[in-house]
């Protein structure tokens, strides 16, 4: 367990937002909520920030890869880990999240076990392992785009 240490849910689904909440407080979490992406910049910019952030990718004004774009732009939440928690399970989409920096990617239907685990392991790396987990994430996600003959986003 983690008491204390606060996830940041960015979801415009409320049911999502819910089971997330209730998954996460069940792992030793405390939750924050935001139902939009600049929402979730809103606050960060107030300067609580959470030990990582679930970030969901489908959402309306600002989805998902342009918040999490904005987050590492910004100096003071460029190292804020991030992890994509979306339908867009296609090759591309993974690579796409993966490319902008992504610490973690988990595809609805998600595992419930699966959120917890995934975010207790981004939690307990350091720097230097999550920039290591975040290249070989793009790598593999490289290897599959070749392997489906799919477009990277980042080519487009």
């Amino acid at each position: 367990m983690t008491p204390g240490l606060k996830v940041l849910v960015v979801d415009d689904n409320d049911d999502i937002r819910l089971l997330m909440r209730r998954v996460l407080q069940w792992g030793g979490f405390e939750v924050a909520e935001a139902d939009r992406g600049q929402v979730a910049l809103d606050l960060l910019a107030a300067g609580d920030l959470p030990a990582v952030t679930l970030l969901d990718v489908q959402m309306p004004d600002m989805d998902g890869w342009d918040t999490l774009a904005a987050i590492r732009a910004d100096p003071a939440t460029a190292d804020l880990p991030v992890i994509l928690c979306t339908v867009k399970g296609r090759p591309v989409d993974v690579e796409r999240g993966w490319s902008l920096g992504c610490d973690g990617y988990l595809t609805k239907p998600f595992d419930v076990d699966e959120v917890v685990a995934e975010v207790h392991a981004v939690v307990a790396r350091d720097e230097p392992e999550r920039s290591a987990v975040r290249a070989a994430g793009r790598a593999e996600a490289r290897r599959l785009l070749e392997r489906t003959g799919a477009q990277s986003q980042a080519s487009r």
